[in-house]
């Protein structure tokens, strides 16, 4: 039994394909496809694609071995498998039939665009993301529970890193416990755990290696995985023996942009203001150039999807709408300090996904 309503997902779609004069919605990999249907494909070379008319009317194709993984959902959509004999691309040219635009999705891999493109060669092709967007950016109750759940997961691996031993650990054996906490309390499965000690704290994206973690580091831990499809994102601070007045200094600074940007969340207001928010906090201590990126980012059952918490973005931010705030500052061949916590925007402000400490916790 599903615990989202598919058909009116798909109905809002055919809303949009009308609005925007789309005659077909040709969706392959990635989170668009299990969002509209329930199925999400294996990435593999091997092409399945829902076809979707502005009747409402949709024909899964799929490759005949991929079928027993699908739930038939006859009242949403049609299977129509594929052997390994077949040419998929026609078959998904044949059911598209003579549409003069198509919107495609964006995962879809290009040899299978350059292959319809040669198929259709009077239709054209557009990005499907402003339609699938316009669907995803605002969650459902049942969405949102699901992000709690997984920010409620990620709170308890935070308490447990607090209390946890990291001296004389490499960052990779850490970042092996903090996924295996993940997955022992709570999430689905455990996506990412950046572990980035001493001066590799500020490389934001550090891949965690052989360093050994030692007296005096300052460790920077994001990590994540999902709940019933949907991610949590969270980043702590940790630090071996008593940081220094510097550290705290900037630890201070990171929290209270973090806090200006969550209190500026609000219906109405632009996804620009809320970076600017926690940039001004940052830029009126001194650090600005070290804050090298977007304040946050969407997230749902993409890690990184719209809206997009950004300088230039000026799209308004409406209740169910769910991001990231996470800013932090980054000084090269020292340390770095970036507070993330999950918020969803209610009526009335923000709803933090995470309530874990953010203070810097002390760790042997």
């Amino acid at each position: 039994m599903t615990q989202f309503d598919y058909r009116a997902r798909l109905d809002r779609a055919v809303v949009e394909m009308e609005r925007r004069n789309v005659d077909a919605l040709l969706i392959s990999l990635g989170s668009d496809l299990p969002y509209l249907t329930g199925y999400k494909a294996m990435p593999l070379e091997r092409l399945t694609m829902a076809v979707i008319g502005r009747n409402g009317e949709a024909v899964l194709v799929v490759p005949e071995l991929e079928v027993p993984r699908v739930e038939p959902l006859p009242d949403l959509f049609e299977i129509k498998p594929w052997s390994e004999t077949e040419d998929p691309v026609a078959i998904v040219a044949a059911l598209a039939g003579a549409p003069r635009t198509v919107m495609i999705g964006d995962h879809t891999w290009a040899v299978f665009l350059l292959a319809l493109q040669e198929q259709l060669p009077d239709t054209r092709f557009v990005s499907a993301r402003p339609l699938t967007e316009t669907l995803r950016v605002v969650k459902e109750p049942a969405e949102i529970e699901l992000l709690r759940r997984a920010g409620r997961s990620a709170d308890t691996v935070a308490g447990l890193l607090a209390e946890h031993s990291f001296a004389g650990k490499t960052e990779l054996q850490v970042s092996h416990e903090v996924s295996g906490m993940l997955e022992g309390n709570g999430t689905d499965v455990a996506g990412f755990a950046i572990v980035a000690s001493g001066p590799n704290g500020a490389s934001p994206h550090h891949e965690p290696g052989d360093r050994v973690i030692g007296p005096g580091d300052a460790i920077v831990i994001d990590f994540g995985g999902t709940v019933g499809g949907y991610g949590s994102d969270t980043t702590r601070m940790f630090h071996v023996a008593e940081p220094s007045a510097r550290y705290r200094q900037i630890h201070a600074v990171v929290l209270a942009a973090q806090k200006a940007a969550v209190a500026a969340v609000r219906p109405g207001v632009s996804a620009e203001s809320i970076d600017a928010a926690a940039r001004s906090v940052i830029a009126e201590a001194g650090f600005g150039e070290f804050f090298i990126h977007r304040t946050g980012h969407g997230i749902g059952l993409d890690g990184h999807e719209d809206p997009y918490i950004v300088t230039g973005n000026d799209q308004r931010i409406r209740p169910g709408m769910a991001f990231s705030i996470e800013p932090g500052i980054y000084l090269p061949g020292e340390f770095g300090v970036r507070i993330e916590d999950i918020v969803v925007c209610s009526e009335s402000g923000a709803e933090r996904m995470n309530t874990s400490p953010r203070e810097v916790a002390i760790v042997r």
